[in-house]
């Protein structure tokens, strides 16, 4: 059984890009950002997680993970 956090790293490695997030949420990637630059409750949780390299921003996989409290996907979970 695999959990959130090592599915996570697995697919996406230790860090995170704005698309992945994204991806993730299942929400168009300008909709993420706007959020990001916006006093919302996704914007809380998800700019403790944020590093800059250079230019760009990038999220830490397992900080997103605990700061969004996900869960294995079913599929994953149940492989026989």
């Amino acid at each position: 059984m695999m959990n959130a956090e090592a599915y996570l790293v697995e697919k996406f490695g230790a860090l995170m890009r704005l698309s992945d997030i994204a991806e993730l949420l299942g929400r168009p990637t300008d909709s993420v950002r706007v959020s990001l630059y916006s006093d919302t409750d996704l914007s809380r949780k998800l700019k403790p997680t944020m590093i800059r390299i250079g230019r760009r921003i990038y999220f830490r996989t397992q900080q997103v993970n605990v700061a969004l409290q996900l869960e294995a996907p079913k599929d994953e979970e149940h492989v026989q």
